[in-house]
């Protein structure tokens, strides 16, 4: 593992309010169709930043705006839709100096057997968003 290591959604909510940083790699579309994590009862805000673009690339920009928001010394909890791409931000993070964790689960979860993302994931186990 070239990462910090994984977080079930519980305890990367006590990471965000011991003052990690909450980082969301999913699509913009994913973000305003899905919705997003609600940090603001932590008096901390979620960054977003996409790893994939919405064509299906990665984002080439990816570090460079993660470096100009968040600094190396801050912790890192990255989360993307069911814990796939957030495990490639964790090690680009990782390499460019970060502390970073993964979401396990995502914020949907895995699919059930009709294709539903209801099983488990940061919104199926309740935790804040919008």
């Amino acid at each position: 593992m070239s990462y910090a290591g994984d977080l079930a959604p519980a305890s990367a909510w006590e990471h965000v309010a011991a003052g990690a940083v909450l980082l969301d790699v999913r699509t913009e579309g994913e973000w305003a169709h899905i919705g997003v994590p609600d940090t603001s009862s932590l008096g901390a805000e979620p960054v977003f930043i996409q790893w994939n673009l919405a064509n299906g690339t990665n984002n080439p920009q990816f570090l460079a705006e993660l470096q100009a928001v968040v600094p190396t010394d801050k912790q890192l909890v990255v989360l993307c839709r069911s814990g796939a791409r957030s495990i490639a931000a964790a090690e680009a993070a990782t390499a460019a100096g970060y502390t970073a964790y993964n979401v396990l689960e995502g914020f949907e979860g895995i699919q059930d057997g009709y294709g539903d993302r209801v099983v488990n994931g940061w919104k199926n186990r309740k935790l804040p968003w919008h």
